[in-house]
């Protein structure tokens, strides 16, 4: 009877850390992120002089919105373009980790 009992607890916990151990990761793409970030910034509505460029450092909460952290440009409306079109929008794009901060190159050519 104590070896049948030993065994159903060892059977319990292995099945419960197979359980545990199991989830599925995130896989990350980064392409399919620039893909939705230059989406996002289309069709600027402001004439630029000369092609603009900034460094964005994101992040991403648990409901997988892009969270901007800063903008580095000289440009202060292209700052807050950027600002406006990227913060708290949602992506479709996995990632492994929502505690990373990624930093984006982006550039706004003059057409």
């Amino acid at each position: 009877m104590k070896t049948i009992k030993t065994l159903l607890l060892l059977v319990a916990i292995t099945f419960s850390t197979v359980l545990f151990a199991s989830t599925a990761p995130k896989s990350e793409d980064p392409s399919s992120l620039t893909k939705e970030i230059a989406e996002l910034l289309k069709n600027a509505r402001f004439e630029v002089e000369q092609d603009v460029e900034a460094l964005v450092t994101i992040t991403f909460n648990k409901y997988d919105e892009i969270v901007v952290l800063s903008v580095e440009t000289e440009d202060a409306e292209f700052k807050n373009f950027i600002k406006s079109r990227l913060n708290y929008s949602k992506v479709t794009a996995s990632l492994v980790n929502e505690s990373d901060h990624y930093i984006v190159p982006v550039r706004l050519t003059k057409r």
